[in-house]
């Protein structure tokens, strides 16, 4: 399976933003590159070597984002039940599929969704 190089493109800007927030680190359970702040999961990378499409998987707990990213091209409620508490899987293929910056966004509710309070308050400028 071949990626465009948009979608990869797309996926590699929101792992970084990922990375990039407090306390996060990847980890590569069941060989899918998740990444997890305080031990949890906040956001599911899936593979980039080619083996399946490319898709990201957040947590949106606010309706009308998680609506949003519901509209996306080919987008799904997650599988393993985690659907039912606001996780939706993006792919990032699709013609119409959303932008790096409105991915970044939904990367960062997933965050704030399930990091300790000081890491959030570090986010956003806070006292570490």
């Amino acid at each position: 399976m071949t990626f465009t190089a948009h979608a990869l493109n797309k996926w590699e800007k929101a792992r970084a933003f990922a990375l990039g927030l407090p306390g996060a680190v990847e980890e590569f359970p069941w060989g899918e590159t998740a990444v997890k702040v305080n031990g949890k999961v906040f956001a599911f990378m899936g593979v980039a070597d080619g083996s399946h499409p490319l898709r990201i998987t957040v947590k949106l707990p606010d309706e009308t984002t998680h609506g949003h990213a519901l509209a996306a091209p080919d987008a799904a409620p997650a599988g393993y039940g985690l659907g039912r508490a606001g996780w939706v899987v993006v792919p990032l293929e699709p013609t119409g599929a959303p932008s790096a910056d409105l991915l970044c966004d939904w990367v960062e509710e997933s965050y704030r969704a399930l990091a300790p309070k000081r890491l959030i308050a570090e986010l956003d400028g806070g006292a570490a």
